[in-house]
């Protein structure tokens, strides 16, 4: 598979040391704006080939991941996909809305429109550009992909299968819906770290105070404040609105806190952290689903948005999608879709949902293939 990376960096450059060791015979062209980026990435193995250009870099690829910073992102897709071929086009943005937005309103030929899937890794680490890239960066890790009513089944199917290589686990959801939980358990705390820290020492300066030994909590729930201002100036203005929306919910949420506190009510206090415990562990043990994995055959017909339409729908559901397949009929007028999903009663769930949209769909028995 041919590869084309749009800025290596921390994110970029991991893909490309992914992508060289677990998809045979990979090669991987990169283009970043910066001279020394591309000739670090050179040396650590994470690009086969530099470019001077992020068309050039698309030239020929089946696959092209734009990292840039969420400012630049939409410019950066565009510049990719106005590069033509037949190459699945994808971004690793933290927001979704607006680069989906700028997508939507260039005039694109829809077949190359298509061909974009909006896309977010959820990793990453303390430290940032390329030279601390790691091939297992994506191991595990959840990978949202945000396809729309317009995304080439083919492509997506494309794309699905190279993160699946990479070590990550794809999940379709909508961009709004991607949006509102990055606000929630991503954006907002980096607000609050910020605020921690400026009240903290706001108040020591105030008492004309020297700063204490912290804690734990402090240091914990602080780590990332002051984190590259630059980019998450950004991100805070890409998703405003989902952002202000958490903010009014904590604001209102603190409110009732020190309604609670003013009025010492013992009890309350102590059934709200016993609610946020049952809380805590009930958002971990989502990410422990997995059970066996059953074989659902859908028969669609072939046209762009149907393969989004289904993956969404089963992801919005918590129905998870381990693999898939398509398999387009002989004269491309319809296909099969296969999907291996996972849980006790994934595939049955499956089944009632992908026959809600009007898809006939049934669980293969293992002596079925025989």
């Amino acid at each position: 598979m041919n590869i084309a990376i749009i800025g290596v960096g921390l994110i970029g450059g991991s893909i490309g040391l992914a992508a060289h060791e677990r998809l045979d015979g990979a090669f991987v062209r990169g283009f970043d704006a910066s001279d020394a980026a591309l000739d670090a990435a050179l040396e650590r193995g994470a690009i086969d080939e530099r470019s001077d250009s992020a068309a050039s870099a698309v030239a020929g690829a089946e696959l092209c991941f734009v990292c840039c910073p969420v400012g630049a992102l939409g410019e950066a897709v565009l510049e990719a996909l106005s590069a033509g071929g037949d190459c699945a086009v994808s971004d690793v943005g933290s927001t979704k809305h607006a680069v989906l937005e700028s997508v939507a309103a260039a005039a694109l030929p829809e077949a190359d429109a298509s061909r974009f899937i909006g896309g977010h890794p959820l990793s990453g680490a303390e430290a940032s550009g390329v030279a601390h890239a790691r091939a297992n960066l994506f191991e595990g890790a959840t990978w949202y992909l945000t396809p729309t009513d317009r995304t080439s089944g083919i492509h997506y199917d494309r794309l699905y299968r190279a993160i699946s290589a990479l070590g990550a686990r794809a999940a379709a959801v909508p961009a709004d819906a991607h949006d509102r939980l990055m606000a929630t358990v991503s954006h907002l705390p980096h607000v609050l770290a910020n605020l921690l820290v400026h009240q903290a020492a706001g108040t020591l300066l105030e008492e004309d105070q020297a700063l204490p030994a912290t804690g734990p909590s402090f240091r914990d729930a602080t780590r990332v404040a002051g984190t590259n201002p630059t980019l998450w100036r950004d991100i805070l203005l890409t998703n405003r609105e989902a952002i202000e929306a958490e903010l009014g919910a904590y604001a209102d949420a603190l409110d009732r806190v020190r309604s609670t506190l003013r009025e010492s009510d013992g009890d309350e206090l102590v059934h709200w952290i016993e609610q946020a415990r049952g809380d805590r562990q009930r958002l971990l043990e989502l990410d422990l689903a997995g059970g066996p994995v059953s074989e659902l055959r859908l028969s669609v017909p072939n046209k762009p948005g149907i393969v989004a339409q289904v993956a969404l729908a089963l992801g919005e559901a918590g129905v998870n999608i381990v693999d898939m397949a398509l398999y387009p009929a002989p004269d491309m007028q319809s296909g099969a879709i296969a999907l291996w999903v996972t849980g006790e009663h994934g595939a049955e769930r499956a089944v009632e949902l992908v026959e809600r949209l009007g898809y006939p769909a049934a669980v293969v028995d293992a002596g079925d293939e025989a």
